[in-house]
């Protein structure tokens, strides 16, 4: 148990770290795998997540709803209901095999600042998210709750398709959504006053820096690709290797490509996350291999850049080996600056809690890439065990878990709306 300091007479008390982190724990449970955390969108672990964090919502004293997008949303009114609200938030999906404080840290820390307020009223509403797909795992797209509520969701990508084949339309229709009302998830830009997003920082910075939290600056822009290559199957023991259309063996090429090409441009970084061969038999040339590629950069004319080499070369590549090639891009997301004046304010925050400020950017991206679209945005970086992250092994000390708790009250309490 941790013991908080003593409150001022003017102040609730920091809520409770050992609780946020008992709630973190009880939220990994929730899962696909009973031997590690695994929650993907529309899925009854999605479902689950939204029951059991949207009680703790309502025991914070927010009117709790589930939007046309599957996003959890709880809001607590300002001092006369309807003032537009400050949105802190992040997502309750997972990657396979994850880490318990990526996304959920963000969502359950916010609740639990929301319920330190007690009966004091601001000058705004509260409204904490818990977006429902910011992975991308399951549709292979990143962001579509956060893209839902920005009103920036492209309605083409209804027709994706699980590893199962099950469209998005037919994945939101079975959660008890509708696809057709999707639209209606939208908030306008006049309801909301900002976006604030407090996450682990994934990255080892703080850590050699000594320091608990630091402010974002920026996000890196990342795009995303699926290539298929479309070679011929034969016999391994009857087809000649100069005459074999072996696509995973130009997919091998391609992925060395993109290393060496995202290699030779300062802060870009290209990666291969998946590769499927087919038919997958031992005695079988592939005659079909599935790669996804993802690109990022701090600026965006790199990052389209690279991308763009990567795929002349594997273009390149399959025409040399008499290979069909099929790119379908299935995400973009530009750079995406953190707000200079809300930066200010979670600095002031962080300096009053007697931490010296540090200013970094993100290499992983987030909700607020596309929370952009809607308000100005920042986040918020809580150190993590040696940068580890998308991991089991993610970690964090209940001693800064309550430092963040207290920055974030602080920022909350003291927030200026931008005039």
């Amino acid at each position: 148990m941790i013991s908080a300091p003593a409150p001022s007479r003017h102040a609730p008390p920091d809520p409770s770290a050992a609780r946020l982190l008992e709630r973190i724990d009880a939220l990994a449970r929730v899962s696909e795998q009973a031997d590690g955390l695994t929650r993907v969108y529309l899925s009854s672990q999605h479902a689950e997540a939204n029951r059991l964090v949207g009680g703790w919502m309502a025991e914070a004293g927010m009117a709790v709803r589930v939007d046309a997008a599957g996003n959890l949303v709880g809001r607590r009114e300002g001092v006369r209901p309807g003032l537009p609200c400050l949105m802190l938030g992040s997502h309750l999906d997972s990657v396979r095999n994850a880490g318990r404080y990526d996304g959920m840290l963000g969502v359950l820390t916010a609740i639990e600042c929301v319920e330190a307020l007690g009966e004091r009223a601001l000058p705004f509403a509260i409204e904490v998210v818990g977006f429902g797909d910011e992975e991308g795992v399951r549709f292979q797209a990143t962001m579509l709750g956060s893209r839902a509520l920005a009103g920036t969701f492209d309605p083409t990508l209804l027709d994706l398709r699980d590893a199962g084949g099950t469209t998005l339309r037919e994945a939101m229709a079975a959660f008890g959504l509708d696809p057709s009302a999707l639209a209606g998830a939208a908030r306008r830009r006049e309801d909301v006053l900002a976006y604030v997003e407090y996450h682990i920082e994934q990255g080892p910075v703080l850590e050699a820096e000594g320091l608990p939290v630091g402010v974002v600056t920026a996000i890196n822009g990342q795009q995303r690709f699926r290539v298929q290559l479309d070679g011929m199957a034969g016999h391994s023991g009857t087809v000649p290797m100069r005459l074999r259309q072996d696509a995973l063996v130009a997919a091998a090429e391609c992925v060395l490509a993109a290393e060496r090409i995202a290699g030779a441009v300062p802060d870009a970084v290209a990666t291969v996350g998946q590769l499927a061969p087919s038919p997958g038999a031992t005695n079988v040339i592939p005659g079909r291999a599935v790669f996804s590629l993802d690109v990022r950069s701090p600026r965006d004319a790199d990052r389209t850049q690279v991308a763009a080499a990567i795929l002349d070369e594997c273009r390149a590549i399959a025409a040399r080996r008499k290979i069909g090639i099929e790119v379908v891009q299935t995400h973009e997301l530009a750079s995406c600056a953190c707000a200079p004046w809300l930066q200010d304010q979670l600095s002031a925050a962080i300096a009053a809690d007697g931490h010296r400020v540090v200013a970094l950017p993100s290499g992983a991206g987030h909700d607020a890439m596309a929370m952009v679209a809607l308000a100005d945005v920042a986040m918020l970086f809580l150190r993590c065990r040696e940068g580890i992250s998308h991991h089991p092994a993610e970690s964090i000390t209940a001693e800064d878990a309550a430092t963040g708790m207290r920055v974030l009250q602080s920022f909350i309490e003291h927030f200026e709306p931008r005039r």
